[in-house]
């Protein structure tokens, strides 16, 4: 099916569909709808967002400021309203398709707002430093 959905699925319900796998696989969150939109937290505050505004999708997520700066100057992904300033971005779904990228910057904006001790204990359940990037396990050096 053309559209970006999935399954039959009309586009926006596709990926919400995504945006609660990727958002409620993570300790201690929730789906509230927060503005009229669905919006993702952990405990009280929020870590991503999916709306729809003019027929287009987007996801926000915060980023550190560097990064923010580097992603708003790519095609889809603009600085969010009212918030941009604080290193939040929009990404249009219909333009950044790779879901790949889109978890690992909702990582991103988890690491950031989610309470340390949540943080540690995501990084110690998935064996990695560092969250927001897969695993990447060592080569066995080869045999000459």
């Amino acid at each position: 099916m053309g559209g970006g959905s999935f399954d039959g699925m009309k586009p926006f319900d596709a990926a919400l569909a995504k945006m609660r796998k990727i958002c409620l696989s993570l300790p201690e969150t929730k789906e509230t709808p927060t503005w009229g939109q669905p919006h993702f937290r952990v405990g009280e505050k929020i870590f991503s967002g999916i709306g729809l505004e003019k027929g287009v999708i987007s996801v926000g997520f915060k980023l550190e400021m560097d990064h923010a700066d580097a992603m708003v100057r790519r095609p889809g992904f603009s600085r969010a309203p009212y918030v941009g300033h604080k290193g939040w971005v929009s990404a249009d779904v219909e333009v950044v398709r790779d879901w790949d990228e889109l978890r690992a910057l909702i990582h991103e904006s988890y690491r950031l707002i989610a309470p340390k001790k949540l943080v540690a204990r995501w990084k110690s359940e998935r064996g990695t430093t560092d969250p927001g990037r897969p695993v990447r396990r060592k080569r066995a050096p080869r045999k000459a």
